[in-house]
């Protein structure tokens, strides 16, 4: 008999978190200094935790007043001035500790829910550039770029490692803006897994990666020019739609000199056409062509998309570039928060969006619950659903909400890319139709 799948509800996932969270070793682990957080005070160390998951965008006096109210404690207010001095005291780490145990609790003896492709995660890597406040210590730390009138732009690039079918960041940093996207996308490699296949765009191909990849017993599909290398040159050239070769360093690369300069990979091109007719070309470690045909690819790479709607989600409805302090700990703690909060959100509409045929079987179309509406309802929610106060009835309520906020999906269609929209780096950019929920 064959074992039977399990499936892991959002209430017991979200235990574990409100247990790391309540947890002695996280405070001791994640106060900046022996010394933080060791007399008894307004805002102990998770209090604050749970005021940064708030994801304030008001002022902060009227954000913080009505969170400290919300407990039964008798504390009735708590300045901005001793919430900044608390926060100044919490590594921005935190934030990660808590997404990797909810992603743990998420992908373990939990096969019934975590999508997966021929028993792939389908995992995809993408770098994008974050506008910050305009201070020299933020300018010595990240960097950026000028203009012709010598205008200059505080700027930090981020990376992401995503699942594009469980909506879930696996790992995220925020570096500096002059560290390359394809230096970044090592640092995530610790993250993946034998049953991983990693996905990136045309910015990326090297031989490093691709054997950095591979030796952590994962797979890679990635996109590439059309003169990558002498190999892809005589590929693109010729009738043949999927070729499998030995690949190997370029000369003037590191791995290209020294002993290693002889290792090779098996690297599998293929061509894919796409609806306009432009032929893009891909090399992937699948080889197996009666397993995974040529014909699969095209919908396969298409999956990457997941992860430039992830950043639609933490720019312009977490609003993360509306950042909440002017320093380097402050940068990279809204930064964390958000990537949690980002995955708590496709947790929790994980779970409620398998509902919606049951709810409203007459409709015609196929609907999907609103992510900028549900971020906002989360947002209310997220103090009752992280301290354990009625959590059954906050559950039950969330998804009530979700439930009524839903929107169609329109199959087919498509928007032209406007490159200039962003040029003016005015903050927030919104859709006339859309307005946001925090």
């Amino acid at each position: 008999m064959a074992p039977r799948a399990k499936r892991k509800t959002n209430r017991r996932i979200l235990s574990t978190v409100r247990r790391c969270l309540s947890s002695d070793a996280l405070k001791e682990n994640f106060r900046r200094s022996p010394g933080d957080f060791t007399r008894h005070r307004k805002m102990p160390f998770k209090k604050v935790v749970l005021f940064m998951l708030s994801l304030s965008r008001r002022s902060l006096q009227l954000e913080l007043t009505g969170f400290v109210r919300s407990f039964a404690d008798g504390v009735r207010n708590v300045t901005g001035s001793a919430f900044n001095q608390s926060r100044r005291r919490v590594d921005p780490h935190v934030f990660k500790e808590l997404m990797r145990v909810m992603n743990q609790e998420f992908y373990t003896d939990n096969d019934e829910r975590v999508k997966r492709w021929e028993g792939l995660r389908l995992l995809a890597t993408d770098g994008s550039i974050f506008n910050l406040p305009h201070t020299k210590e933020l300018h010595r730390r990240y960097g950026g770029t000028s203009n012709q009138h010598g205008n200059r732009t505080v700027q930090a690039r981020c990376s992401v490692l995503y699942d594009v079918l469980n909506n879930m960041v696996l790992d995220g940093v925020l570096s500096p803006w002059a560290v390359g996207e394809r230096e970044l996308a090592t640092q995530h490699l610790p993250c993946c897994h034998a049953d991983d296949l990693m996905i990136y765009d045309r910015g990326y191909p090297s031989y490093a990666l691709m054997l950095g990849v591979r030796e952590r017993g994962a797979h890679f599909l990635i996109r590439c020019t059309h003169k990558f290398n002498q190999q892809v040159i005589d590929f693109v050239a010729s009738e043949h739609t999927s070729k499998a070769v030995e690949m190997g360093a370029g000369k003037n690369t590191a791995h290209g000199r020294g002993p290693q300069r002889k290792d090779r990979i098996n690297v599998r091109m293929v061509k894919v056409v796409l609806d306009s007719g432009e032929v893009e070309t891909l090399l992937t470690s699948l080889l197996d062509e009666a397993r995974y045909p040529t014909a699969v690819f095209k919908d396969l790479y298409g999956k990457r998309w997941g992860v430039e709607r992830f950043y639609n989600t933490i720019k312009n409805i977490a609003r993360v570039e509306h950042f909440t302090g002017h320093t380097d700990v402050v940068i990279q703690q809204d930064f964390h928060c958000a990537l949690f909060m980002c995955n708590l959100h496709a947790l929790l509409i994980d779970e409620v969006q398998d509902q919606l045929p049951d709810t409203q079987p007459e409709r015609k179309l196929t609907y999907k619950i609103n992510s900028n509406v549900s971020f906002g309802y989360m947002k209310k929610e997220v103090l009752r659903i992280l301290s354990a106060r009625d959590d059954e009835r906050s559950m039950r309520d969330l998804s009530d909400l979700f439930l009524s906020a839903t929107v169609p999906i329109r199959p087919g269609r498509s928007f032209p890319r406007d490159r200039e929209k962003y040029r003016t780096r005015n903050k927030p950019v919104y859709l006339t139709n859309s307005k946001p929920a925090l």
